[in-house]
């Protein structure tokens, strides 16, 4: 069995304020396929600056749009392979 092994990058920015945190969640996998989410996290104006939890959120929510991504390409790939093929003329 062949072992493969993808890597995600995680690109996190804050606005000056630390107001909102954007997450992009990048993923290329070995037939050069790129995938990418981008997601964000924005503070209540009534909370105090927690950078780490903005982190959390808007990382969570760009990889949950990944995995979305991923299986919806999946369950595209196995329809395909589904499909009866056509016959040639």
């Amino acid at each position: 069995m062949q072992a493969k092994q993808w890597n995600v990058q995680i690109f996190i920015n804050e606005d000056d304020d630390d107001d909102v945190t954007t997450a992009r969640a990048v993923l290329f996998t070995r037939d050069g396929k790129r995938h990418e989410s981008v997601a964000y996290a924005r503070r209540n104006p009534s909370d105090r600056p927690m950078p780490e939890i903005g982190d959390e959120l808007a990382v969570g929510r760009a990889l949950s749009d990944l995995a979305a991504k991923l299986l919806e390409d999946g369950a595209e790939d196995v329809a395909q392979m589904a499909a009866p093929a056509r016959p040639s003329r």
